[in-house]
């Protein structure tokens, strides 16, 4: 049986006039929960009389014992979506409902397939709001002193959607003067929409995330193999991705040729390389 517990809203900051970020306190405390997973809000709809819920990513961490935090786009095309626009409207005080935390798809891979420890890289790749688990990634590795390399990539049309930017900045320079043995972490931001005004002074990557694991023609490397130093390959790389199912196919895509398959479809051993959760 599906429970429900109330939640008030604590914080509220308006990213941009579709882009909100929302902290929740449930009333009677904070559930268990594992990092990477999802729960549902819910909210009245005065024109259909009813609670209406929706599906959102945790941004924050299980580590985290204060609040859920969530990153949400309201949608208004093609029509307005009905629980985001009442999102929208929310103050810090109005209360919601939440579902219990759950999935599975997102959830971190302590152990491989024969057992023993999962050191391999971890690679997240993010489109849009699909980068609000791997917020919860990198606190979690962070907060948990877990030694493994950790690479977020985050995609988005325009720069000031690049929601968590300074957060991540922060989280990288913050590795680069620790050092890599104690805090491995990169990040990067890719822009789709470079010719359009808005985004004239992004001088990062340019097009969809997914082109990161896009080989050079005369290296025969891609952008994050570029970056690590060496060819990608499924047993120094596991890859989280979340986001639309394109953003899924493209680096699955990609991967496929390097022997990388899906946590669906693993292979005879056990193995697989990628998981992901699609959101459209």
């Amino acid at each position: 049986m599906v429970t429900e517990m109330k939640a008030k809203v604590v914080y509220r900051e308006l990213l941009k006039e579709d882009l909100v970020i929302i902290r929740l306190v449930p009333e009677n405390g904070m559930p268990e929960y594992k990092t990477g997973q999802f729960l549902t809000i819910g909210l009245p709809i005065p024109a259909e009389k009813k609670v209406v819920r929706r599906a959102y990513s945790i941004a924050s961490h299980a580590e985290n014992r204060d609040y859920f935090e969530f990153v949400i786009r309201w949608v208004r095309k093609p029509l307005p979506g009905r629980v985001t626009t009442e999102l929208f409207y929310l103050s810090v005080g109005d209360e919601v409902t939440l579902g219990d935390p759950t999935g599975a798809a997102l959830l971190i891979s302590d152990k491989l397939h024969n057992g023993e420890k999962d050191n391999r890289r971890v690679i997240c790749v993010g489109g849009g709001t699909g980068l609000a688990p791997f917020i919860a990634f990198a606190k979690h590795f962070q907060d948990t002193n877990d030694k493994r390399e950790v690479i977020v990539l985050h995609g988005a049309s325009y720069v000031d959607e690049l929601s968590y930017k300074r957060l991540l900045t922060d989280m990288e320079l913050e590795s680069e003067k620790k050092g890599r043995d104690k805090w491995n972490f990169r990040y990067r931001a890719a822009i789709s929409r470079p010719k359009e005004f808005f985004n004239r002074s992004w001088n990062g990557h340019v097009g969809r995330v997914e082109s990161f694991f896009k080989p050079d023609k005369k290296t025969g490397l891609s952008p994050v193999e570029e970056m690590v130093g060496e060819e990608l390959t499924p047993e120094n790389s596991i890859i989280y991705i979340c986001g639309y199912q394109g953003t899924i196919d493209g680096v699955i895509d990609h991967l496929g040729p390097k022997g990388f398959v899906t946590e669906h479809e693993k292979k005879s051993d056990g193995s697989f390389g990628i998981k992901y959760e699609s959101y459209g």
